[in-house]
């Protein structure tokens, strides 16, 4: 009886169970999203969606930082966020993983997830990204029989282990769109049609590999390969660069994805600060939705910050502010984020026309072109100036349109011009506010000892007599290098400290150099110490993985016996190595513990303009909530830390060339590449460091900075960065909003309707003006967003205005 009962009862706990999984199952069912793709258009449940994206790459911001930065995207006009996976970062030590902290992949997935945005995952797991070494694990080169991004097993092996264990932890969370998450897209691989031809008939098979492993892993999206033109299906191959308009699939199935639009460039140490127009931007973006593109990604929409020794390149800055719409600090870039915003606004108001409409471009001569989209009886359309010199005049439906140079205007129902690339509308001005810093420790530095860094020693002895072949008044060291950074000692002497300047990105002989300098050695024994420094590990190119850093050799002793030249190689003596030096990993002297430091008596014993130095201070947070920068100005180079966390290395005594910058505001007409509107000549490229709000304490916080040149730490200072106020253009038949983001509206110095004249910060009235400032101040002093109807019912009818479209020029004080 009992048993019977017992059974009984087992029985129906099975059928609930059994009920409660299928109600599960279906509920996980009816949650998931099937995203599958046409030669229009990626669907998204059958429909088809225009896809406006924007790269965040999660360890170049916080976790703190992730909600704010995706927050914005969205209220940007985003549907998707999308980042690289960085392998290095997850694993630093072959089969030892890191997911924490700013390395929490899925923790930032999930915070694209809660703010209701896709996501698109670039496993890769090369990822270039100017991030050190391309993204992999320097363990890989020191692996027997490897050779990185070819058929070749032992790196095969370790990818796929890889890309499986990020697949695996994605699906875990159920992250993947087919489970209900966000994920829509995934890549694999990255740019390898850059440098497929370098590497023959292995690198095809290894791209072939490539599609089949991710194919294999079964993650119920679609998978994209980037500038890669023979993509095997069904991986979808997709377009990076500047433009992408003139970009065709390699399969009339896969719908046009561009994965990278590049909203700026990266700096470099030694270089000019590179900008790219609002204007352009958009006017890319317009072009390559005017001809038939639907899935479009920002690179980037927020750089970040190289934290730590993460920047690679050889010499990208620790700042990867990328001129995104969102700066270093999360702070709006305008006028590219306000710009682009009302871009994405009315593309999306357009979805169902560009996705389904019947396509019909119309070609009027002197690069203009007519694209109109219809459907059902309805049409919406582009009409594009690609000519760089020359505004257009067109007349559509009965109505003339002058479309400026190199600008495309979008006309949502073929009547009304809703937005034009190269009328833009809205200014930010900051302001900084500075906090002084008091120092009083100090530890003087330059013994080696083991470790981890940018640093290798290479050391020998030798012994001369009056007797040897070499001996002469006049020897002379010279030694065949690629390091990035090369300090040379001779008995304990330094006799130089030598960079290389001229780096081209990607050419992989840029360092190769001969150094070459007067050196007087002792009878008897002498110590030659070389000190390599590298300045991030090269991360993009064919082979990059094998180029060569550090001291290439030969190195050699040059003399004089009489007119003859004597050379004696050192090469073939007994070198020692060491890497690091002392303090960067078992003193830990930039933690805030370390019993290595000592104390000096008075700020005047501080010793300035001295290598390998550390120093080390305390302070206290500046008030508020605005981003916090380290201003560094004044020193040489080296790392600098914020209560035991790396804030990157710093270099701001290399500075640019004085030739290349024009006085006058960049001209975005024409094609744009990274060296046309560059700025900063005879500058320092970087002086101000992110410290994020979260690396900091609320009472006494630490910074430590190692230097290796030589620099001024009383002048070091620390900054936060607020909006001072705002400029904004707006035109007839729009609606302007302002904003001071964080504060109230306090004023507005200048507003005027009708022609008004000159730029932010100097605007006038023109011939034709209607005083704006009383309607302004009434409906936004005090605010802190107002928006503004841009007519005549608002402002009033303006005289000697003619016919013309009528503009609205604010200057408001935050």
């Amino acid at each position: 009886m009992s048993a019977s009962f017992s059974l009984t009862m087992n029985n129906h706990m099975i059928t609930l169970l059994l009920t409660i999984i299928t109600i599960l199952s279906l509920s996980h069912s009816s949650l998931s999203t099937v995203v599958s793709h046409d030669g229009r258009a990626l669907l998204i449940n059958g429909e088809r969606k225009i896809i406006l994206s924007g790269s965040i790459h999660y360890p170049r911001s916080t976790p703190e930082m992730w909600p704010d930065l995706i927050k914005k995207s969205k209220e940007g006009g985003l549907d998707a966020i999308e980042t690289y996976v960085f392998w290095n970062s997850h694993e630093p030590v072959r089969r030892q993983y890191d997911f924490t902290g700013k390395n929490d992949l899925i923790r930032f997935l999930k915070t694209v997830q809660d703010a209701g945005l896709y996501a698109i995952l670039r496993i890769g797991p090369y990822a270039c990204a100017e991030w050190n070494y391309g993204g992999f694990p320097v363990w890989l080169h020191n692996m027997p029989g490897i050779e990185l991004r070819t058929a070749n097993k032992v790196f095969m092996d370790e990818m796929q282990n890889f890309t499986t264990l990020i697949v695996n932890k994605v699906k875990d969370e159920n992250l993947f769109a087919s489970q209900g998450g966000p994920i829509i897209l995934a890549q694999i691989e990255n740019e390898y049609g850059n440098v497929i031809s370098s590497y023959g008939d292995a690198g095809k098979a290894y791209r072939d590999w490539c599609a089949n492993m991710a194919v294999s892993q079964n993650i119920g999206v679609p998978w994209i390969m980037c500038q890669e033109s023979d993509a095997p299906q069904p991986i979808i191959n997709t377009c990076n660069g500047w433009y992408c308009h003139d970009f065709t699939p390699n399969n009339p199935n896969s719908p046009k994805i561009w994965t990278e639009n590049w909203t700026g460039w990266f700096k470099n140490w030694g270089g000019k600060v590179p900008h790219r127009t609002a204007e352009d931007v958009a006017y890319a973006v317009a072009r390559f939705f005017q001809t038939g593109g639907t899935v479009q990604n920002y690179y980037m929409f927020h750089g970040g910050t190289n934290f730590g020794r993460t920047s690679g390149g050889p010499y990208i800055t620790t700042s990867y502010d990328y001129d995104a719409p969102l700066d270093e600090y999360g702070n709006l870039n305008q006028p590219k984020y306000g710009h682009l915003k009302q871009l994405h606004s009315v593309l999306h108001s357009m979805e169902k026309l560009l996705t389904y409409g019947d396509v019909n471009t119309t070609d009027m001569g002197n690069s203009v072109t007519v694209t109109t989209f219809t459907n059902n009886k309805t049409s919406s359309c582009f009409l594009s100036n690609a000519n760089s010199t020359n505004d257009a005049t067109i007349v559509l439906n009965h109505r003339t349109f002058t479309i400026p140079a190199w600008s495309v205007s979008i006309l949502p129902d073929c009547k009304n011009e809703a937005y034009n690339t190269a009328k833009v509308r809205l200014f930010l001005v900051h302001i900084q506010y500075i906090y002084l810093l008091f120092w009083d420790v100090l530890l003087e530095q330059k013994a080696a000892t083991n470790d981890t860094s940018d640093y290798l020693w290479y050391m020998t002895s030798l012994h001369l007599d009056k007797n040897d072949i070499i001996w002469s008044d006049d020897m002379r060291l010279r030694i065949n290098s690629s390091a990035h950074v090369l300090h040379v000692y001779v008995n304990g002497e330094e006799l130089v400290s030598f960079y290389s300047i001229g780096y081209e990105y990607g050419k992989e002989d840029s360092f190769t150099y001969i150094f070459e300098g007067k050196v007087n050695l002792t009878k008897g024994k002498n110590i030659i110490s070389l000190l390599s420094a590298t300045v991030g590990l090269q991360n993009y190119g064919p082979y990059y993985d094998m180029t060569p850093v550090g001291i290439v050799g030969p190195v050699e002793l040059v003399g004089k016996r009489g007119d003859e030249i004597v050379i004696k190689d050192l090469s073939s003596h007994v070198w020692a190595y060491k890497t690091g030096l002392q303090g960067l990993d078992h003193d830990m002297l930039y933690s805030e513990t370390s019993p290595s430091v000592r104390r000096w008596k008075t700020e005047t014993d501080m010793p300035v303009d001295t290598q390998m130095t550390w120093y080390k201070t305390t302070f206290k947070p500046p008030l508020g909530t605005n981003p916090v920068v380290l201003d560094l100005s004044s020193m040489g180079k080296g790392e600098a830390w914020v209560n035991g966390i790396s804030i990157g290395r710093y270099w701001p005594s290399y500075l640019a060339d004085e030739d290349g910058c024009s006085l006058d505001p960049c001209d975005y007409r024409g094609e744009y590449d990274n060296t046309k509107c560059v700025t900063n000549c005879g500058k320092s490229i970087q002086t101000e460091y992110h410290v994020p709000r979260s690396f900091l304490r609320d009472d006494v916080n630490t910074l430590v900075l190692f230097e290796e040149f030589g620099g001024n730490p009383t002048q070091v200072k620390f900054k936060t960065i607020g909006v001072k106020g705002a400029c904004a253009n707006g035109y007839e038949g729009s609606t302007l909003e302002l904003s001071c983001k964080g504060s109230s509206i306090s004023a507005i110095k200048f507003a005027s309707f009708g022609n008004p004249l000159g730029d932010c910060g100097s605007f006038g009235k023109g011939s034709c003006d209607i005083d704006a400032q009383p309607i302004l101040i009434k409906a936004c002093v005090g605010h802190e967003t107002c928006s503004v109807d841009i007519s005549e019912k608002t402002f009033g009818s303006a005289l000697n205005c003619e016919e013309k479209t009528k503009r609205l020029a604010v200057e408001i004080t935050c």
